[in-house]
């Protein structure tokens, strides 16, 4: 079945090669199509399109279809060209011609558009509340871990002391960046395009502020031109929303393998969190996280592929935006594992005691040899040369006594301020 089916024949090849993948994918927009079709099926009734035992009658199909989906029944065989024409099929099936005044005043079109943004919306609100679980995991670990030392490296080099607590804690404040974009993308999706029809609106006097109210959204789009306009342009929104926090976790990952590796040594984790080698027996791999940190990098590139699918189209409806769902769904559901996967194994790292006998550490500590001689009131200027003169001469002596009390100080400081900064 096709909506747009007039009693043509089709060629069989042009038929698959447009319909592609779409059955697959949309099962995870079904429940969402669903929704939105009780939604337009009262606003019917409200505006006496059809009758108070048509509305009961469709909304005993729809119900029972989001049962079958809860029950894993629901099916979109390969006779349906989409979730759309399944769902209309389901209910002219048991209801006969009620079941097809279902698509009075909507189009295909405002049908995606209102589905795959309901399913952002859903998704964007999950993915927040996963950073947030992160977030907290990160500071309990700063917390726990804030005065013991880690050595800060510049250019790849040994810079200055730092301790895990300001290392944990900096990855908490950025995911709060993240999430000031996660809110953006959310609230350009979270306006109603349903009853744009095909992008020019409807002839039929129906209540678009009724829709809206109902299938929760903020607002609506006002302008149906607009809210055709929107595909394409709320998917790079979203994209580079799920690019930023990917970008944050990517990093994190990275540092996560670098810090595993023997020659640093920070870091470990329980024998059960890594994998091994085939020829290899003493290997402990940290691949979890870098997969994290390929899984991340490839949801950067979404951005760039929503862009250049998307760019250049005018105004109106192209089959082009068919090809935004497949990836865009896919990064919602990469995310996500791996938000859960990057929680439940960071709360395993065990953290190491940095040995600062090691003599690739000896200069750790110029830069406090320096504010202690400023602090004595010898000028900045003066202080670094005099211990930029003792590390070339070889005779400089780190003061490990008092030794980077800073760290703790700021540390302090920072962790209450940066759990009320995290948006509401």
């Amino acid at each position: 079945m096709k909506l747009w089916d007039k009693g043509i024949n089709i060629d069989k090849k042009i038929e698959a090669f447009t319909v592609g993948n779409d059955r697959e994918i949309d099962m995870y927009i079904a429940k969402y199509d669903i929704w939105a079709s009780l939604a337009h099926a009262k606003m019917l009734h409200k505006i006496n399109s059809i009758t108070t035992e048509e509305l009961e009658q469709l909304t005993e199909g729809l119900e029972t279809l989001l049962m079958q989906l809860h029950n894993d029944t629901f099916v979109i065989a390969s006779q349906f060209e989409d979730v759309h024409s399944k769902i209309e099929y389901e209910l002219t099936k048991a209801y006969g011609t009620v079941g097809k005044k279902i698509h009075t005043a909507r189009s295909r079109n405002d049908q995606v558009l209102v589905a795959l943004q309901l399913f952002y919306k859903d998704n964007l609100n999950f993915i927040t509340e996963q950073t947030q679980v992160l977030f907290e995991t990160l500071l309990q670990l700063a917390e726990t871990h804030k005065e013991v030392l880690l050595p800060g490296y510049t250019h790849l080099q040994v810079a200055m002391p730092s301790s895990f607590g300001l290392w944990f804690s900096a990855y908490a404040e950025l995911l709060i960046d993240d999430v000031y974009l996660l809110q953006a993308a959310l609230k350009t999706v979270d306006q109603n395009p349903l009853g744009s029809a095909a992008g020019y609106g409807s002839s039929f006097p129906i209540d678009r502020a009724f829709t809206t109210n109902e299938l929760g959204f903020k607002t609506l789009k006002y302008n149906v031109v607009a809210a055709q306009l929107s595909r394409g342009k709320s998917e790079r929104t979203v994209a580079m929303a799920l690019g930023s926090l990917c970008n944050t976790l990517a990093r994190f990952a990275m540092d996560i393998c670098l810090y595993m590796s023997q020659n640093f040594g920070f870091i470990s984790f329980p024998d059960a969190f890594t994998t091994g080698s085939s020829i290899m027996p003493h290997k402990k791999n940290p691949d979890v996280f870098e997969l994290i940190r390929g899984k991340c990098n490839k949801i950067q590139a979404l951005y760039s592929e929503m862009l250049l699918i998307t760019n250049n189209l005018p105004s109106g409806y192209h089959r082009d935006f068919q090809l935004l769902k497949e990836h865009m769904i896919a990064a919602f559901l990469d995310v996500k594992n791996i938000l859960e996967i990057f929680n439940h194994s960071i709360k395993q790292i065990q953290v190491k005691k940095v040995d600062l006998s090691d003599e690739k550490y000896k200069y750790l500590s110029t830069v406090d040899s320096i504010n202690n001689l400023v602090m004595n009131g010898v000028s900045f200027r003066e202080a670094y040369q005099t211990i930029g003169k003792q590390v070339q001469e070889g005779i400089y002596i780190p003061e490990i006594s008092k030794k980077h009390t800073h760290i703790g100080s700021i540390h302090n400081l920072c962790l209450d301020q940066i759990r009320a900064k995290f948006p509401n």
